[in-house]
């Protein structure tokens, strides 16, 4: 007669199960540096950058575009490329922290004006100081100016190493013209594409 068969899983020692949370903790690890470090992405919270970013939209984000960073911190190892006019970026809010994405409207040595929603940039108004569409050279933005244009700025100057950064819904984004300029080493990524928008699911629009 044949003897039953042991159908209990073989007991496995106390460093097997060590070495397989060592790995899952290595796997994680690299998943955070590499996030914190390359790429990464965002969730749109609200309107103020529409029509180009709607809320809830998933946003692909170059974490190296302006240089390698300490992960989770705003260290730069690198320098990259300087912070271009007319990007769309990830920052943290100088007045409350929160992180924030808007469009880079004037780098140092720019000087800069807002009147009803349009800018002047180096005595240039972007468009015609009408219409909606303004073009920063590579970069273009549709501008939404159904709530009005929000605050006007007067003409000034940014200084070197400083940001400018407004929503492309004039009337209603809470940006640089209500907490000030942002230092350029404190920007994270440069957001490249839409690449998830509700209503549609995958999709790709390059920014």
């Amino acid at each position: 007669m044949d003897r039953p068969q042991d159908t209990k899983a073989p007991k496995h020692p106390w460093w097997h199960w060590r070495g397989e949370w060592a790995r899952t903790a290595a796997v994680l690890l690299l998943l955070g540096v590499f996030r914190a470090s390359f790429a990464n992405h965002y969730v749109v919270p609200s309107g103020s950058m529409q029509p180009t970013l709607e809320p809830g939209d998933r946003v692909l984000v170059d974490m190296r575009a302006h240089g390698w960073r300490v992960p989770l911190t705003t260290w730069h190892l690198t320098r990259g490329q300087p912070v271009q006019r007319g990007e769309v970026v990830i920052f943290d809010s100088p007045r409350d922290g929160v992180r924030l994405i808007k469009r880079v409207v004037a780098v140092g040595g720019d000087t800069v004006e807002v009147r009803d929603g349009h800018l002047r940039i180096n005595g240039q108004w972007l468009s015609n100081g009408q219409g909606t569409e303004e073009r920063f050279g590579a970069h273009a933005a549709t501008l939404d100016l159904d709530d009005g244009g929000g605050p006007d700025v007067a003409s000034m100057r940014i200084p070197p190493g400083q940001l400018l950064m407004m929503g492309d819904h004039r009337g209603n984004s809470l940006d640089g013209r209500f907490f000030g300029l942002v230092p350029e080493g404190k920007v994270y990524g440069r957001a490249t594409a839409v690449f998830w928008r509700s209503g549609e699911a995958f999709t790709w629009k390059s920014l």
